[in-house]
């Protein structure tokens, strides 16, 4: 990942990333991400009971702290597609990780 840089108000990317990920349902649309890029519909059956506001909202939050990337697709009425940033890939296997020690709980 990039070094830390201090954001408006004061507020380093580090605390935006650890914010974002520390969101119900960003791990579960990391991991999902993880394997590919996927489509709005893709995404909220990969990730199960998550409702599309806080889908929307959750992408819209990595996407600006630059953890996915959102492409549309060429046609008019086609959707959007979603996926990892490099630093995004950097974050999965911590994100497994986090994953594997709450199971362990």
């Amino acid at each position: 990942m990039k070094k830390s840089q201090p954001t408006t108000g004061g507020e380093k990317r580090c605390d935006k990333v650890l914010k974002s990920i520390g969101d119900y349902w960003a791990l579960s649309i990391i991991e999902a991400l993880g394997q590919g890029e996927r489509r709005f519909c893709e995404l909220e059956r990969a990730v199960v009971g998550v409702n599309p506001v806080t889908l929307t909202s959750r992408l819209k939050k990595m996407e600006r702290i630059g953890l996915i990337k959102r492409r549309k697709e060429s046609a008019k009425k086609m959707p959007v597609a979603y996926s990892l940033t490099a630093d995004g890939y950097e974050l999965l296997p911590i994100a497994e990780d986090i994953r594997k020690f709450a199971e362990g709980l």
